[in-house]
């Protein structure tokens, strides 16, 4: 299977952000460069590219569209011998979980079945956004041959329903998003590979973390220019040093 299925999220898989460890960025010069580099670089701009009804732009995202660039989302993968790296979310913090225990089956979403959103060169359906599906979402995922409703014990999967959560293919979620279905998201548990398919701007549209979200984005951007500002200072003061 690398399409679809996916369950709701937990009680203990809240979506946290984690910028608060950043604060170790100011023990040494090297870390201080490094970080503000890493920072600086670190804020991508997005491309549509949709592989599915290319044509088709949902209205509510259409300013979001006309604003998108060049993608650069990093090339790297998740998959490792025991699957434990859960990878970057959109954000460009550490993924959160998305659903540990879809309506206590004990099965977790995922293509590595764990509660994350997480990829790799094994996951091609690309298993990247959390959602949160809807009926309307379902009706319309089975009419194009996308059957999401029907359990699948083989495959560990519960079968959805309304408020189900789950790690969904991007490309089925551009495609829902050309059909008008798109379900919402959480952009803290949706992985940073996504952007190879959506736009954030885009994704932020259908953000149900969108709040939360934006103070992470508004604490990254606050530490970007205080590292900004130590590393203008670092080389002020070598300069002066060399005089």
């Amino acid at each position: 299977i690398t399409t679809h299925h996916g369950m709701p999220r937990s009680a203990g898989c809240s979506v946290q952000s984690n910028v608060d460890t950043m604060a170790s960025a100011h023990c040494s010069l090297l870390f201080t460069v490094a970080a503000a580099m890493l920072l600086v670089s670190s804020n991508p701009t997005f491309a549509w590219v949709p592989t599915l009804n290319k044509n088709i732009m949902h209205p509510s995202a259409a300013d979001a569209y006309s604003r998108t660039t060049q993608l650069t989302a990093e090339q790297g993968d998740d998959d490792t011998s025991d699957a434990k790296y859960n990878g970057y979310n959109v954000l460009g913090t550490e993924l959160s979980c998305c659903c540990s225990n879809v309506r206590d089956s004990g099965i977790g979403t995922g293509f590595y079945r764990n509660g994350f959103c997480s990829t790799g060169e094994n996951d091609v359906g690309r298993h990247t956004v959390c959602v949160q599906v809807t009926d309307e979402f379902l009706s319309y995922s089975k009419s194009v041959g996308n059957d999401l409703s029907t359990p699948m014990p083989e495959y560990l999967f519960p079968g959805l329903k309304e408020g189900d959560i789950w790690c969904l293919c991007a490309q089925r979620w551009a495609q829902a998003y050309n059909a008008g279905k798109a379900p919402k998201l959480f952009l803290q548990s949706t992985h940073e590979k996504t952007l190879d398919f959506i736009p954030f701007d885009i994704m932020k549209v259908f953000a149900i973390d969108v709040e939360e979200s934006t103070s992470v984005i508004n604490k990254l951007n606050l530490q970007r220019s205080q590292l900004n500002e130590m590393l203008k200072k670092e080389v002020s003061d070598n300069d002066e040093a060399f005089q």
